[in-house]
C-alpha cells in the first residue's frame, strides 16, 4: 500500500477511536446515554471558533486599542465598586478601551480603574481601640457592552463583567 492510503486509514481509525471514547467516557461521567450528534455539533463549532478567534488576535495585536469617552461614568464606577466589592473607585483613572468594530453595537469594551480599600485592623485587645491604616490601592479589570446614543457612547452597566482584582504593593524605601 502507498503511504498516502496508510496515512488515511491511520487517520481514519485514530478520528474513529477517539470519537469512541469521548462517548464512552460521556456514558461514564453523566451516567446518561449520549447524544452522539450534539457532541459532534460542538466539536465542529469549537474547531470553527479556533479558526474564527485568529482573525480577532491578529487584529488585536497588530493595532493599539482605541481609549474611549463615555456618558455615564458614575454608573459605571458604582457598579464597578459594587461588584469588585471594594470601598471606593478613583474615576479619575477609569479608563475606557477597546479593539472592537465600533460600527457594529453593541461592540465590547474593556474597563480598567484603580480602586481601594480602607484596612481596618483591631488595636491592643485591652484598648478595643479600631485603628484605620492607609488604603490598600487594587486594580480592576472588567469587560462589558457599549453602545452609542444621543448623548454618546454609553455602557450598558448590567453587562458588566470584572475580569480581575488585583493588589498594588507600595513598597517603602527604606533609608539605611
Amino acid at each position: 500500500m502507498s503511504r498516502i492510503v496508510k496515512f488515511i486509514l491511520f487517520l481514519g481509525f485514530f478520528i474513529f477511536f477517539f470519537e469512541a471514547g469521548l462517548i464512552s467516557s460521556y456514558t461514564i461521567v453523566t451516567s446518561e446515554p449520549p447524544d452522539v450528534g450534539k457532541l459532534i455539533d460542538m466539536q465542529i463549532n469549537r474547531l470553527m471558533a479556533i479558526f474564527d478567534i485568529r482573525e480577532d488576535v491578529t487584529s488585536a495585536l497588530t493595532q493599539p486599542p482605541e481609549a474611549l469617552n463615555i456618558t455615564n461614568t458614575n454608573q459605571v464606577g458604582q457598579e464597578l465598586q459594587s461588584k469588585s466589592q471594594l470601598d471606593g473607585i478613583d474615576l479619575n483613572t477609569l479608563n475606557i478601551t477597546t479593539y472592537a468594530d465600533r460600527s457594529n453595537e453593541p461592540f465590547l469594551v474593556n474597563i480598567t480603574a484603580m480602586g481601594y480599600k480602607e484596612d481596618v485592623s483591631g488595636g491592643n485587645s485591652s484598648g478595643g481601640q479600631i485603628v484605620i491604616t492607609p488604603s490598600s490601592d487594587f486594580m480592576v479589570k472588567a469587560t462589558a457592552m457599549a453602545k452609542y446614543r444621543s448623548q454618546g457612547l454609553e455602557i450598558d452597566i448590567l453587562t458588566i463583567k470584572i475580569i480581575s482584582i488585583g493588589r498594588i504593593y507600595n513598597q517603602a524605601v527604606n533609608p539605611n
